[in-house]
């Protein structure tokens, strides 16, 4: 495709997980590292494909939805577990959706810890 970008930030929230059997079914929390990936073939005029700083408020954006927050009651995670698969699918609709044509959305990688990660991309 030509050029990669990613940004990173982060959140904090709790969640439990549904149909579970283990610890993760109680509430817990963590700190949530997200990264956002887009890309494109070509730079603009500028000879940016897009302006970190744009990248960056779409991704705080959505994660401010879920900041210090308890996620099993957020839409969608009323009926959707609140997986790191599930929550890094949401987070890339909402950035693809935020983009609009300007850029297409690669991926999203949602870390609940340092060593574990979910990562959506199409």
């Amino acid at each position: 495709m030509g050029y990669t970008l990613k940004v990173i930030s982060q959140f904090n929230a709790a969640h439990n997980l549904r149909e579970y059997d283990g610890k993760c079914e109680n509430l817990h929390g963590h700190n949530w590292k997200v990264e956002l990936e887009v890309a494109g073939a070509e730079p603009g005029d500028s000879g940016m494909l897009v302006d970190f700083k744009e990248l960056k408020g779409i991704l705080n954006d959505i994660l401010e939805r879920f900041d210090h927050k308890y996620i099993n009651e957020l839409e969608p995670f009323k009926r959707s577990n609140p997986t790191s698969e599930n929550i890094a699918k949401y987070i890339y609709d909402e950035a693809k959706r935020a983009l609009g044509k300007k850029v297409k959305a690669a991926a999203v990688s949602v870390w609940e810890t340092d060593a574990a990660s979910a990562r959506y991309a199409e």
